[in-house]
């Protein structure tokens, strides 16, 4: 019998949790059934409590303060712990029928999803390929506020894309927190981020004032953090991320502000064609997305 779920992942801050629970509200508004699974052994509030929590298994302030790790190499040992007793996973999820969508909030250290391959034989045993036969599609929430620096959004948008080359399933990218750039970033400006546009990095507005301060930081320390991330070198190597990711050409991202249900409930749409919840859905267009009312202004 078949399974279908979401693995919810992302860098620290990107609102993963919040969209979980924006998820299961709208799931119990539609009357749908859902198992949420916490596989963050740091998290401590949660809007609705977890049907399973990593932290009855084990818990990062247990760990650092017995095995004397920091937060990085604690988060590790506490999913290589897990990966050692996948039955705490497999007896709660293999009851499950296939009316339930599977919600699993991962935690925020990006290296275990495109460093080490603790995630993806994590991935391995919840699939297809493992013994809990789910049909799981990964959804990538990155912060919209990273379009604001653009060598930091290509950043974020080189991890999505090793996340999915190393999990090999299938991929939903998402910027969130929309509502946080609603009036500073026009509509036409915001379609060059949906699908990443090298050129982006030609007319980075930050580049003039870069400059001028690297200029000023020349006159005082050359090595400091503002002088380095100035210089030609920086702008080179941002230069090549981007055309990394333009050359493999396989992150493009969907639009999320969890305030907005019609906005949650078309991330669910594509969640759920992803797995084939409904064999019957038709598959919304891409031209079909939530629009949002953004400022539609040139930007200088």
């Amino acid at each position: 019998m078949s399974k279908f779920g979401v693995l919810v992942m992302g860098p620290a801050g990107a609102g993963k949790t919040t969209f979980c629970s924006a998820l299961i509200q709208h799931l119990r508004l539609n009357k749908r059934s859902c198992f949420y699974v916490n596989l963050d052994p740091a998290a401590e509030e949660f809007a609705y409590e977890p049907d399973l929590d990593i932290k009855e298994l084990v818990s990062l302030e247990d760990v650092m303060e017995e095995m004397g790790l920091g937060p990085n190499g604690g988060l590790i040992y506490c999913f290589e712990f897990l990966l050692e007793n996948l039955d705490f996973l497999s007896d709660a999820i293999d009851p499950l029928t296939e009316e339930y969508l599977i919600i699993i909030d991962m935690p925020g250290q990006i290296e275990l999803y495109t460093h080490i391959p603790i995630v993806p034989a994590l991935v391995k045993h919840l699939t297809r390929s493992g013994a809990l036969n789910i049909n799981l599609c990964a959804t990538y929430l990155l912060e919209s506020t990273f379009v604001v620096d653009r060598a930091k959004y290509f950043a974020g948008t080189l991890s999505a894309m090793s996340a999915m080359i190393m999990l090999e399933v299938p991929h939903v990218n998402v910027l969130s927190k929309m509502d946080l750039v609603k009036g500073s970033v026009s509509k036409k400006d915001m379609k060059r981020f949906l699908d990443p546009d090298i050129s982006l990095m030609d007319d980075d507005p930050t580049d003039s004032q870069a400059a001028l301060a690297s200029a000023h930081d020349k006159l005082t320390d050359p090595s400091s953090t503002d002088s380095v991330m100035a210089g030609g070198s920086f702008k080179r190597l941002n230069k090549a991320v981007a055309q990394l990711i333009d050359d493999f050409s396989m992150v493009s991202y969907l639009q999320l502000d969890v305030q907005n249900e019609d906005s949650v409930g078309a991330i669910l749409s594509y969640i759920d064609d992803m797995i084939q919840f409904h064999e019957a859905q038709e598959p919304k267009e891409p031209n079909d997305e939530i629009e949002y009312d953004y400022q539609d202004q040139e930007m200088g």
